[in-house]
């Protein structure tokens, strides 16, 4: 007898139809998969075997051959076992070949029948709900991802013979409920008012979150450079809910969701080592998972001291910092995943860590310091929006008692800011001033006669590139929208050359 059952597979953060079709005939028993499955698929053999022996039914003692439909497209992973085992009970004749037809199902067996939680629960809902499918069984682990997704009814099934039981009838079971997403903003490691002194710094850092801008801090050792990164989870807007699903997404492929959570309740903040490899910061790999730069996506990717990341890691930084995606290119298959984030990268200005301090003196040959300096190419620093020097603080300013700013008032002038931009592009597909095309450049970033005359000065002198003139505008913009001001003026232009020129004072 032949059976079809519906599953999904993922293909980047999109996910497509897989027919899960079996044929039970007379003869020797076997047992063959095809449809270019890989080897985890290959091995639910042994799965479906012995969990459908452990939940007390029939394994058919005959020629049973599995196909994964389309054939043209490699099956990763033991998402399919659900499905396979079904298929097979439904063949055999022991479930509803009509009942089991409505549903897609997803779920890793264990040998005692036990359905196993599987990745990317999230963006396979939401593909086969987009294709009109409506029903679902997934693994219970899995509720809590499937609770944000409406329009659909879902069944976190414990185990397969529960889905038997669902599937004949012979018991009801109750179907996912779904939960009211809150915002978590309660996870920010540091807190500006902690923060002595550097209230130019933080300025700057006020200006870069306003505008999804980069920003580079530089300075010497001890000076408080990671400190004042780590504080900026508090000052970024909050998260919506449609940003949230596209983290989750990600962060589900990834595995690295909160499965308690069942979905991202916060901008994410990601650091990674320096030792990190280009795949791990990039993506790709065996199986093409998302890097950090798309797990950071809409949120803060840090690098602590870039120049001792490998140089190949930093230049791979070019597309994500200018397009806001990766193209992850395999011989089977092309991915794209997301990768719009705030660049927060912090280093020294020479190997001793003292060239230009104001107290500290530079042990460093010229030789050693532009060695150094090269490390970060023209073409990431032209990507980077701000750059500002952070030099140490005084004794004075660490001892004396001084009311800091917080960082929730900070944050109140950064979504102030953002709200502003948000009604500027409101039904386009930007969402910051850092993100605007050319030609709403154009449109929003108008500038006076002396503005105009001030942005020529500075061009000519520092000798910068298009990239560069174009991204002064855009923090200028910034700065103007922090001032509640409608057109640019010319000391925001200034501000914004400031920030741009730092390093080639």
């Amino acid at each position: 007898m032949l059976a079809k059952i519906n599953s999904y597979g993922l293909a980047g953060l999109s996910g497509y139809k897989i027919d899960v079709e079996v044929d039970i005939n007379l003869g020797l028993p076997g047992y063959d998969v095809v449809g270019l499955p890989d080897a985890a698929v290959k091995e639910s053999k042994e799965r479906v075997h012995s969990a459908i022996k452990n939940s007390l039914l029939t394994f058919p003692k005959h020629k049973i051959t599995v196909n994964l439909a389309p054939a043209n497209t490699k099956k990763e992973g033991p998402s399919f076992d659900l499905a396979i085992a079904v298929s097979i009970l439904v063949a055999s004749e022991q479930v509803k070949q009509k009942a089991a037809s409505e549903y897609v199902m997803l779920g890793e067996l264990g040998l005692d029948g036990k359905i196993k939680s599987v990745r990317g629960i999230l963006p396979l809902l939401i593909s086969a709900r987009e294709k009109g499918y409506t029903k679902f069984i997934i693994p219970a682990e899995n509720r809590p991802e499937a609770s944000y997704i409406t329009g659909v009814t879902v069944y976190a099934m414990e185990n397969l013979s529960d889905v038997v039981s669902l599937l004949n009838g012979t018991k009801t079971f109750e179907a996912v409920k779904n939960r009211t997403w809150h915002i978590d903003n309660t996870y920010a490691a540091e807190d500006f008012s902690r923060v002595k002194g550097q209230h130019a710094v933080k300025r700057a850092m006020e200006i870069a979150v306003s505008g999804g801008h980069n920003i580079l801090l530089s300075g010497p050792p001890g000076a408080g450079k990671t400190m004042l990164a780590r504080c900026v989870p508090g000052i970024l807007p909050d998260l919506t809910f449609e940003e949230a699903l596209e983290i989750t997404k990600i962060h589900s492929i990834a595995g690295v969701l909160d499965p308690d959570k069942g979905v991202v309740t916060s901008r994410p903040f990601r650091a990674p080592h320096h030792t990190a490899t280009n795949v791990s910061l990039i993506g790709g790999g065996r199986d093409s998972k998302p890097g950090e730069v798309s797990l950071a996506h809409n949120g803060v990717l840090f690098l602590d001291e870039m120049p001792e990341y490998s140089r190949s890691c930093v230049e791979a930084l070019r597309q994500p910092l200018e397009d806001g995606v990766v193209t992850v290119a395999r011989a089977s298959a092309t991915y794209e995943y997301p990768a719009n984030f705030i660049l927060v990268a912090s280093m020294n200005p020479c190997p001793c860590g003292n060239y230009g301090s104001k107290d500290l003196t530079c042990t460093c040959s010229m030789s050693q310091i532009n060695k150094y300096l090269k490390k970060i190419s023209g073409p990431i620093l032209d990507r980077i929006d701000i750059k500002v020097d952070v030099d140490r603080v005084a004794f004075l300013d660490l001892t004396q008692e001084s009311n800091e700013e917080s960082s929730s008032e900070v944050k109140k002038r950064v979504d102030k800011a953002r709200e502003i931009q948000r009604k500027r592009f409101e039904g386009t597909h930007v969402y910051c001033n850092a993100k605007m095309t050319s030609k709403q450049v154009k449109e929003f970033c108008k500038l006076d006669q002396t503005s105009e005359q001030l942005l020529k000065v500075a061009f000519e002198r520092f000798n910068m590139s298009a990239r560069g003139y174009t991204r002064i505008l855009k923090v200028a913009r910034t700065i103007a929208d922090l001032d509640g001001e409608q057109n640019i003026l010319p000391k925001h232009i200034a501000e914004a050359i400031n920030y741009r020129t730092t390093e080639k004072n």
